[in-house]
């Protein structure tokens, strides 16, 4: 987990966003130039795919400063779910850009089989930009991961996962039209490229499901969970932690717990055990946002029936 402050966090994002619009921009310009030129729409297709990762870098930019904003009446949790948002829409942009791909190359494919389609010869000045192609991903896909790591930003690692399909589809468009030139085998391109269009069907569908969690403040992780309580049960005075809830804001953690106090406690006793269950719980689980603690009388069994959400240790039990 990172540790970066909210202004480290922003200015990593910046210059990921930064990397990534000149790389990209230089990339697209080249494909798209000479695509254009030597008549290749491989290459051509390819070069339209960076210029959509040009309009990624620009979000990144500008979610970097939204969710630098404070907390207001209408956000009270801050702005930090516009990266969420923001990475919702790169994966509905890496699904559009492995339809197209899936549809060309299945268009292209059977009219090689089946219509006696022949592909253009491809010039080495194609073969060469593809190439380039595959290195410029090679560091921009680095670059985005390692800043992406250190920011703790989802975003950001989702255009590196965006890089590393680009790595693929501008590595299939060289191996396909090589061997294509070389076989004379025209079948193969297409035959490459529909398989690299599944994979980053597969690729945008995990994304867009790991960020819909997010988005239904939903947590699969127990063993945060567990860290969670641990860290209650370290604190004297406490029984009965439940009704725990963790969802994720952007890089960090909002936490709700339930903690059972003796009855006999005046409020300001019980009120500073609140506060030392939440200093234990921020020194075991880094980037936490808010703690709420909600104090209850130790044998408290008034059952409320619109409150059964929540997780008690015995729960993490059961789905071991």
């Amino acid at each position: 987990m990172n540790t970066h402050t909210d202004a480290d966090r922003t200015k990593l994002i910046n210059i990921a966003g930064w990397i990534a619009l000149g790389g990209n921009l230089v990339l697209a310009i080249l494909k798209v130039v000479i695509g254009t030129v030597s008549g290749s729409l491989a290459v051509l297709g390819d070069g339209i795919d960076s210029a959509t990762d040009v309009a990624i870098a620009c979000m990144t930019l500008v979610i970097g400063r939204i969710i630098t904003r404070p907390s207001d009446t209408d956000h009270p949790w801050g702005h930090g779910r516009a990266e969420t948002t923001a990475t919702m829409v790169v994966a509905f942009i890496i699904f559009y850009a492995g339809v197209q791909l899936v549809l060309s190359a299945a268009r292209q494919l059977y009219g090689c089989v089946f219509g006696n389609a022949s592909i253009e010869p491809v010039g080495s000045l194609a073969l060469l930009v593809t190439a380039v192609s595959v290195v410029g991903k090679l560091f921009l896909s680095w670059s985005q991961f390692s800043l992406g790591k250190k920011a703790g930003s989802a975003m950001v690692l989702a255009n590196a996962q965006n890089m590393r399909n680009d790595i693929v589809i501008s590595a299939s468009v060289l191996i396909g039209l090589g061997a294509a030139k070389i076989c004379s085998v025209p079948a193969i391109d297409p035959l490459v490229a529909l398989l690299v269009g599944l994979w980053v069907l597969k690729n945008a569908a995990k994304l867009f499901m790991q960020m819909n969690m997010e988005l239904m403040d939903g947590n699969q992780d127990k063993a945060l969970y567990e860290t969670l309580f641990t860290a209650i049960r370290s604190v004297p005075g406490v029984s009965n932690p439940h009704r725990a809830r963790i969802r994720k804001i952007a890089s960090r953690w909002d936490i709700d717990i339930d903690i059972e106090v003796d009855a006999k406690l005046s409020v300001h006793a019980a009120h500073e055990i609140a506060e030392r269950v939440e200093m234990a719980v921020r020194r075991a689980i880094p980037d936490v946002y808010d703690i709420m603690v909600h104090v209850e009388p130790a044998g408290h069994t008034l059952h409320h029936p619109h409150e059964e959400y929540g997780l008690s240790e015995s729960d993490l039990k059961e789905n071991k």
